[in-house]
């Protein structure tokens, strides 16, 4: 019996899947197939595709996720035509390819995230879905609550890079050796949870997404030093066809104030125009309240997407 057989025939029994469809615990292997279902369902609903299939490999590499248990494909004979995983505490992502909507995949997908959290001592689960969108629609059918708004950016590529000055001894580089890529870790996560309510990512489940991501360049990671050499900001930026999208950005708190955050996304934003990109994005949500400083950089406004959550009954 193959790998697939196995799984197949052990994928816990949630009813409700509609007749011609079998589900599974997704591998690796599946990465590309996973992808072609997630941008399918984006070109439909954003007219573009805004995720990599490196993307998943590098969320799928992480040393704590065991994908086996906290994943699920849905097939269509061989075809995986969507997916459902949980991401960590309070959090899961799940597609269907468009050629399958309105069957009640989806509203599977959603009961099958709410039971696996569940198994797994979650208080809460959610994901984020493009306002609009039919992702949207369903999960607020199925009583899901907004929990932030999340907006995506563009710096165009018409407009000019005006370089933002460092506090005198400052100077940003590339975080090539180990010290620099935890104190990176530290400086980025630490930031990220005054705002995130979850555990610190460990620096393992970090590096895997930054460094381990297929593609990685020693450019992508970028640090701020202080006078004394100590790291006091960092940003991840990574090309993605003509674009250089910034996945991480801090600034440590007892340094803000400074322009040390502008000055790390025009490097960063620069450095990935010398590298072929002809226009740089974010991501930021209502949570941090970094949105005006990107709209004061001339950013623009793209994308609108809500994270809706439902919290789980435990008994």
């Amino acid at each position: 019996m193959s790998e697939r057989e196995t799984q197949r025939e052990d994928a816990p029994d949630l009813p409700g899947l509609p007749d011609g469809f079998a589900h599974r615990p997704l591998t690796t292997a599946d990465a590309a197939a996973v992808f072609e279902v997630v941008a399918a369902e984006q070109q439909q609903v954003l007219g573009k595709v805004d995720l990599e299939e490196a993307d998943l490999v590098a969320d799928w590499s992480r040393p704590s996720h065991d994908l086996a248990s906290h994943s699920v494909g849905v097939l269509d004979g061989e075809r995986i035509i969507a997916y459902a995983e949980v991401m960590g505490p309070a959090r899961g992502d799940a597609a269907v390819h468009p050629g399958h909507h309105g069957r009640g995949v989806g509203t599977w997908l959603a009961r099958w995230m709410q039971d696996r959290a569940r198994a797994l001592g979650h208080q809460d689960i959610g994901m984020p879905v493009p306002v609009g969108s039919p992702g949207e629609a369903l999960l607020r059918a199925l009583g899901y609550r907004v929990r932030w708004n999340s907006w995506v950016l563009v710096f165009p590529d018409d407009h000019r890079l005006v370089e933002q000055p460092l506090p005198t001894g400052h100077t940003i580089r590339v975080a090539e050796s180990d010290a620099d890529r935890r104190a990176a870790h530290d400086v980025i996560e630490d930031a990220f949870l005054e705002w995130s309510v979850r555990e610190k990512q460990s620096y393992d489940d970090w590096i895997a997404q930054v460094v381990g991501r297929p593609g990685f360049e020693p450019w992508n990671l970028r640090v701020v030093v202080d006078p004394g050499g100590e790291v006091v900001g960092g940003l991840h930026i990574v090309l993605s066809g003509d674009t250089g999208f910034v996945s991480k950005v801090a600034v440590r708190r007892d340094r803000r104030g400074r322009g040390l955050a502008k000055a790390l996304l025009m490097d960063g934003f620069g450095v990935a125009r010398r590298h072929g990109a002809t226009r740089s994005e974010l991501s930021t949500d209502s949570r941090t309240g970094a949105l005006d400083l990107y709209l004061g950089l001339g950013m623009e406004i793209t994308d609108h997407w809500v994270n809706l959550g439902i919290a789980l009954d435990q008994g």
